[in-house]
């Protein structure tokens, strides 16, 4: 059974909308309350009406805002109509008396103006006569106190326009006398005129453009003086030169500095150019350019600095001006010492530097001479230090760039001049002096680097051989050249004996050149030396001391580098050794040369000696020795030749065809030691005997030899012959007889040894100092012996066993061998 539903209950619809109605009617009520507050707002503010503005547009009731504000105007309109309607009869009543006092005023008006226009009548004869007479009054008192007036002015006026005209014609001086006559004499009696007032008030200003023209004329002067201190310098470092008896060309220039003179400037109160003494000013411009004994104030005019000097001592501002124009020439001295970027690169740019800072100084030892006290001694030291500083840095860095001999000579010698210069206004130069000694060094390196170059062109144009000479002429132009001595070149320089020329000079033509270089050095030292007022002494001394780098740094170093060349023959090599040895006696020639144009004398104690020699005989040793190494080369080189058959059943009966060759070569070789020193002959003789010797031995030793015959023995016996009859013939001059042969005794012992087969001999004497075979290494013995008997080993046959004889001989070998190896063990029983 289905449950009974209970239908809902509707709402009470009537309470609701009185409850809105209400709701509205309080909302509508506080609206109209709004609205006639805004309403009360605006009728009674005196000021802006943005704020309740403001609030009427930002509510959303702007209509109903418009019809309270209707109502609001239609009960005013109504409130003023009432009160209209209550005053309008006294208003009516107020205009009717207005409008009768009106017509009384205007008639009272035309009365007025009646009884004007006669009095205006009547009067006007009476008045132009009074204005005639106060006119004429006026006129005469103005006369009177005019003429009092022009009396009292004139004067004022006369001297201010004599001021004027001083001041137009640059008479600065005067004018400031004539300023001081105005201020104090002449502008105290106008005291009562304005214009008085006016000129008291100027004058001030008229000083100050006294001392900016003055100052203006100053600082033209200063830059015309820097760009004359060139011609100045120049000028004075040319009488400088003269009177040092210097070459005035040291001093001149090769570019004409221009020395026309600028325009004047402007006048600085008219601004007018002055054209006055143009011709005058034409004519003293060319007479600079035809200078000759013109002095800085022929060339410039000093007014300038006097005039101002002058004129602010008298306005009382002279400690300014000093100080100022000690500034301006300081910073003048600075743009003088500073060298020009390419320096350098031209003895001209140099030049200009110096003419530029003598100038400077010639200028200031003027001022020195004729102001009192603008500028003092102490100034110009201090000054002159500072300069000397700034000079001697910039020397250094542009003399360090300097690559030519030649332009360090120059450069010596401006500042030599330029020293001179300086020194005859007082200045002390001993600072530039020393510099003089550090640039010496300098210029001695840049000799040293050309001459380098001179000793290897040298070396690298000498053929190498000795000197032919055709005729006298010939011989005479190298023994002029060189100091050599020989009897019978010079017998044979005789004319009478021209027939027994060509002759030969022992040496090649690298050592007249070498020599004569050394000289042209030595005469490039000396030249820098000169006007250095340094002594004989300390000349020679100078001098020596270069010679001695070049001599052992520069061309010791050539010659080692030339001796390790390796393109060099052994015959070139030998010519060089021999070239040596007369370099090493010249040395006490180019000692005497030195002597004789220094004027020291040559045996002073304190002199130092040459090193010549010295470095001559290291590069003779050197020399040598490379001869040594290049002739063992040479023998190696013949010696690779050898090609031994060691299996040789017997000797060809004639020696190698290497040996023959390398004796030959020998042969040749040492007949071109002739020249050479007879120890280093005989050395190098003994050198190659030892070496073939060596050689020789290394073959019987080599290891990859395995056996030796006999018939190989006896082909080595010949080839070892051969050369022990080269050893005996003494191939060089000096050696005594057999002692060549004592480098083959070794190998000769040996060889013997075998081909005599004195083994008992040997075992006997072994050890004993009489000996024959005491050469006999047993070592050298058992490697040979083994290889003899691996020879014998290697041809025995299958027969060979049934024949005694060799039997007996191998065992003979095996004996020895055993007997030799207790020698070399030190066991041995014989």
């Amino acid at each position: 059974m289905a449950t009974e539903v209970t239908p809902k209950k509707p709402p009470d619809w009537k309470n609701l909308t009185d409850t809105v109605q209400d709701a509205e009617s309080l909302r509508q009520e506080s609206i109209n309350a709004h609205h006639d507050h805004l309403i009360t707002e605006i009728e009674t503010s005196d000021g802006p009406l943005g704020t309740s503005l403001r609030a009427v547009y930002e509510g959303d009731e702007l209509e109903k805002f418009k019809e309270s504000l209707s109502d609001h105007i239609k009960n005013h309109d109504k409130e003023i109509e009432r009160m209209c309607n209550y005053h309008y009869q006294g208003f009516i009543d107020s205009i009717r008396e207005l409008l009768k006092v009106s017509c009384d005023a205007a008639q009272l008006k035309d009365e007025i103006s009646d009884v004007n226009s006669h009095l205006q009548d009547s009067c006007e004869p009476l008045l132009t006569k009074g204005e005639e007479l106060v006119k004429c009054r006026r006129v005469q008192r103005n006369i009177a106190s005019a003429v009092e007036n022009l009396t009292l002015c004139l004067p004022v006026l006369e001297m201010y326009g004599k001021l004027q005209e001083q001041m137009s014609s640059k008479r600065y001086y005067p004018a400031l006398k004539t300023l001081e006559q105005l201020e104090h004499t002449y502008l105290p009696r106008v005291e009562t005129h304005w214009f008085s007032q006016t000129m008291k008030e100027a004058i001030p200003k008229l000083r100050e453009r006294i001392k900016d023209a003055s100052m203006s004329d100053l600082k033209d002067f200063l830059e015309s003086i820097r760009n004359f201190s060139a011609r100045i310098g120049e000028i004075a470092m040319k009488h400088a030169a003269e009177q040092n008896n210097m070459d005035p060309a040291v001093a001149q220039s090769n570019k004409k500095l221009k020395t026309k003179r600028a325009p004047k400037p402007p006048n600085p109160f008219t601004g007018e150019i002055e054209k006055e003494g143009t011709e005058k000013s034409v004519i003293a411009d060319s007479a600079a350019d035809d200078m000759g004994e013109l002095s800085a104030q022929d060339l410039i005019d000093f007014s300038p600095v006097y005039r101002c000097l002058h004129i602010y001592t008298v306005l009382g501002d002279r400690e300014k001006f000093e100080t100022y124009y000690r500034k301006q020439r300081r910073k003048q001295a600075r743009l003088s010492l500073q060298p020009p970027s390419n320096m350098h690169e031209s003895i001209e740019n140099f030049k200009r530097y110096f003419h530029d800072i003598v100038g400077f100084f010639v200028v200031e030892d003027h001022i020195l001479s004729t102001t009192q006290g603008l500028v003092n001694r102490a100034y110009m030291d201090e000054l002159w230090e500072m300069s000397v500083s700034k000079l001697a840095a910039s020397l250094r860095t542009s003399a360090a760039l300097c690559k030519e001999s030649e332009m360090m000579l120059d450069i010596k010698k401006l500042i030599v001049l330029f020293c001179h210069t300086l020194r005859g206004y007082g200045f002390s130069v001993g600072h530039l002096l020393e510099l003089l000694l550090e640039m010496r060094d300098q210029y001695s390196d840049i000799l040293t680097r050309q001459w380098v170059d001179i000793f290897n062109e040298i070396f690298n144009e000498d053929n190498y051989t000795p000197i032919y000479v055709e005729s006298v002429e010939e011989y005479t132009a190298i023994v002029t050249q060189f100091p050599f001595q020989d009897e019978e070149l010079e017998q044979a320089s005789l004319p009478r004996n021209e027939e027994t020329f060509p002759k030969r000079f022992p040496f090649s033509l690298f050592v007249p050149n070498i020599y004569t270089q050394v000289k042209a050095y030595i005469n490039a030292c000396l030249k820098f030396s000169a006007d250095l007022h340094l002594s004989h002494t300390e000349i020679d001394d100078m001098i020596r001391k270069s010679t001695n780098l070049l001599l052992t740094r520069t061309l010791g170093s050539c010659l080692s580098s030339l001796i390790k060349r390796r393109d060099l023959t052994l015959l070139q090599l030998i010519q060089i050794a021999i070239n040596m040895n007369y370099l090493e006696k010249s040395c006490s020639y180019l000692e005497e040369y030195i002597s004789s144009i220094t004027g020291a004398q040559s045996d002073s104690v304190h002199m130092a000696r040459l090193h010549g020699t010295s470095m001559f005989k290291d590069s003779r040793s050197d020399a040598e020795e490379h001869i040594y190494s290049k002739l063992n080369t040479k023998i190696s080189e013949f010696i690779e030749l050898a090609n031994y058959d060691w299996s040789l059943p017997e000797s060809k009966g004639h020696a190698s065809g290497y040996i023959t060759d390398l004796v030959a070569f020998l042969q040749s070789t040492f007949m071109s030691f002739t020249n050479l020193p007879e120890k280093v002959a005989k050395t190098s003789c003994m050198s190659a005997c030892k070496h073939v010797a060596t050689s020789l031995m290394n073959f019987l030793m080599d290891n990859n030899v395995r056996q030796v015959s006999m018939g190989a023995l006896q082909q080595f016996n010949l080839d070892l012959i051969q050369c022990e009859q080269f050893a005996a013939t003494a191939p060089v001059p000096g050696i005594r007889d057999g002692t060549l042969l004592m480098a083959f005794a070794d190998i000769r012992q040996l060889l013997d040894l075998f081909l005599n087969w004195d083994w008992s001999i040997y075992l006997a004497d072994y050890g004993q100092p009489t000996s024959k075979y005491i050469r006999v290494k047993p070592s050298d013995a058992i490697s040979l012996l083994e290889k003899l008997n691996n020879t014998d080993n290697k041809k025995k046959n299958l027969f060979a066993a049934l024949k005694k004889g060799e039997r007996d001989k191998k065992k003979l070998i095996d004996t020895v061998l055993k007997q030799l190896r207790g020698l070399v063990n030190g066991t041995a029983s014989i």
